[in-house]
């Protein structure tokens, strides 16, 4: 994994994991600082000291191909989004241990914890829902409806919204958290895949592969904004804290 400084705009480093390990969706936890990456084919989550640029420790998810993590608030919980499998992985992130997995559909993608940490989102990838996973009970606690097959997910940092990429249509669908339903939905260039929304909540951006745009909503409106060329297969995207 290549560490990068961003306002030097070079290579500073490098993480050699050993082996191949198809290292995917670099997290930082919340409240401990380390890093964790998603090491889809040794079926664990790889715990990095990023002063150090060390390995030091993993965390075993149980399944293959765990695509995506995200961590709750609090820092106690993490959740990964076992593709294949279409399962959903619950970790203790401080005894780096795995508590459960939940069965969630036959494909799953990408996965989001609601502010309060007491919901969990991944996309079914058969049918156009989402899943509603309860954090408490580890158990999907309901399905809600959407226009086309969901991917990437964010909410909103007032925890009132969830934005949702939806690629089969080229939109995003904009969950009212409250009502638990559809009540916006914006249309983007082609293949949307993954969301990000801004700490300040005023703008979500949007990854769109295959037009190689990112998609800039102002959250206020629900509006597209403006367009931002990023080249050819625009996905994964990051917030830079600029201190």
């Amino acid at each position: 994994m290549v560490v990068i400084d961003i306002a030097a705009r070079k290579i500073v480093g490098n993480v050699d994991f050993g082996h191949g390990v198809r290292p995917h969706c670099a997290v930082f936890g919340p409240k401990d600082g380390l890093l964790y990456v998603a090491t889809e084919l040794d079926k664990t989550i790889t715990v990095i000291d990023p002063r150090s640029l060390k390995i030091v420790g993993t965390i075993p998810t149980g399944q293959p191909e765990s695509h995506m993590l995200a961590i709750s608030p609090s820092g106690e919980r993490g959740y990964t989004a076992n593709v294949g499998p279409g399962t959903v992985s619950v970790l203790d992130m401080k005894a780096r241990k795995n508590v459960s997995v939940v069965p969630v559909s036959r494909e799953i993608q990408r996965i989001a914890v609601s502010v309060d940490g007491r919901m969990v989102f991944t996309s079914d990838q058969t049918k156009p829902q989402l899943a509603v996973i309860n954090a408490g009970t580890t158990k999907v606690e309901t399905w809600i409806p959407l226009p086309a097959p969901g991917y990437g997910t964010a909410r909103t940092p007032d925890g009132r919204s969830l934005v949702i990429a939806m690629p089969m249509v080229n939109q995003v669908a904009v969950l009212d958290l409250q009502t638990k339903k559809v009540v916006n939905t914006i249309n983007v260039p082609a293949e949307p895949q993954e969301v990000l929304v801004t700490p300040d909540g005023k703008t979500a951006y949007v990854s769109c592969d295959a037009s190689g745009k990112i998609a800039a909503i102002r959250t206020s409106v629900w509006k597209v904004e403006k367009l931002i060329d990023a080249g050819s297969g625009a996905d994964g995207l990051a917030w830079a804290n600029g201190k």
